[in-house]
């Protein structure tokens, strides 16, 4: 006679039979982010990845671990949650992808009170997507119910990105040189910063709901606020190729994720002490949604600045002379870009022409 199973877990608002079975649609979903040096399957108590060194005289592995922050309450306001998967591993594929490391292979964590069959594979689905989309696999992850410690119908969800580039072509910026340009390249919106001032601006000063149609948008607020975080790993890896081609003088020398901290907080991490980025804010068009948070929350533009993107998801310090050609290159690739910059002598801080020079 089998033995009846115990429904104390399940009354503690653990429910492992259900937790098994979202599980068991994980091999579909993750088929489109295997690599070729992906071993075993997923669901062991470790990811296998076989590294073909072969490729590299000195392969150096690169990692970063991040969040989605409080964006993540937009998504439980609208329940839309197959966004968020990508905003993850878009953001640590760019934080990565600064060194000039090809993302290998993600894994993720979720931790929620109550498992939602529809929430957990929407946020699986995102995960899937833009591994694919980077050339990425997606080899685990942990997935966590704890009742009591979430509220109802919330989550959270971080992500562990591993790479790999050739120790002689890690950008660290110390070839960056007073005359060297700098580019922006055009965010998706806010990505995944600045959003606990953005809430309160959008949802508690002005008292709009997610649900509202801004003109100035074309679209919802809350489809404004979802848009996705933007992976520029897929046209930065074709600029490396053209532009640091091996054993000649490197004309990208330094990239710099804008994340948290803007513009004036990011750019510093790969300047020499010796540089400073001056950086002129009138050169690219500013985004629908920066202007409203601005003006109806008052907020100040070094402040601005400092919290969010402004619009550049991304720069690139490169030598003056090939400026014009990796703009060229980049915008062939589809990705809007500027000149927004140049680097001077100084202490390894950004000046902004108007606000804070």
């Amino acid at each position: 006679m089998p033995k009846k199973k115990s429904k104390a877990y399940s009354q503690a608002g653990v429910d492992i039979d259900l937790g098994n079975q979202m599980k068991q649609t994980l091999p579909e979903l993750l088929k489109s982010t295997r690599r070729q040096e992906v071993l075993g399957q997923v669901g062991g108590f470790g990811g296998l990845f076989a590294l073909n060194t072969r490729k590299y005289d000195k392969p150096t592995l690169v990692s970063s671990v991040d969040g989605v922050g409080t964006k993540l309450k937009v998504a439980f306001q609208t329940n839309t949650h197959d966004t968020i998967g990508q905003d993850l591993v878009n953001h640590c594929v760019n934080d990565i992808a600064v060194l000039g490391a090809e993302p290998l292979f993600f894994l993720d964590y979720l931790g929620a009170g109550e498992l939602k069959p529809h929430v957990f594979e929407d946020i699986i689905r995102g995960f899937a997507i833009a591994c694919a989309e980077n050339g990425c696999s997606l080899i685990g992850g942990e997935t966590a119910q704890m009742p009591g410690f979430y509220q109802k119908g919330e989550y959270d969800v971080s992500g562990t990105i591993v790479g790999v580039v050739e120790k002689k072509k890690i950008l660290t910026g110390d070839k960056i040189k007073p005359g060297d340009r700098i580019i922006g390249l055009e965010s998706n919106g806010l990505h995944t910063n600045g959003y606990s001032l953005a809430r309160k601006i959008f949802f508690e000063t002005l008292k709009w709901t997610p649900k509202k149609k801004v003109a100035d948008f074309g679209h919802t607020l809350g489809e404004e606020l979802l848009r996705v975080h933007r992976s520029y790993w897929p046209v930065l890896k074709s600029v490396l190729k053209k532009f640091n081609p091996k054993g000649k003088p490197l004309a990208l020398k330094g990239m710099a994720h804008i994340t948290g901290g803007g513009l004036i907080d990011n750019l510093p991490r790969v300047l020499p002490s010796t540089c400073n980025a001056w950086i002129r804010p009138n050169s690219w068009p500013l985004q629908a949604v920066f202007e409203i948070i601005e003006d109806a929350g008052k907020v100040d533009p070094a402040e601005m600045h400092e919290v969010f993107n402004m619009g550049v998801g991304m720069t690139l310090v490169v030598a003056e002379e090939q400026c014009a050609s990796i703009l060229r290159s980049l915008k062939s690739r589809g990705v809007e870009s500027w000149e927004i910059g140049e680097i001077v002598e100084g202490s390894g801080i950004v000046q902004l022409e108007g606000i804070n020079a």
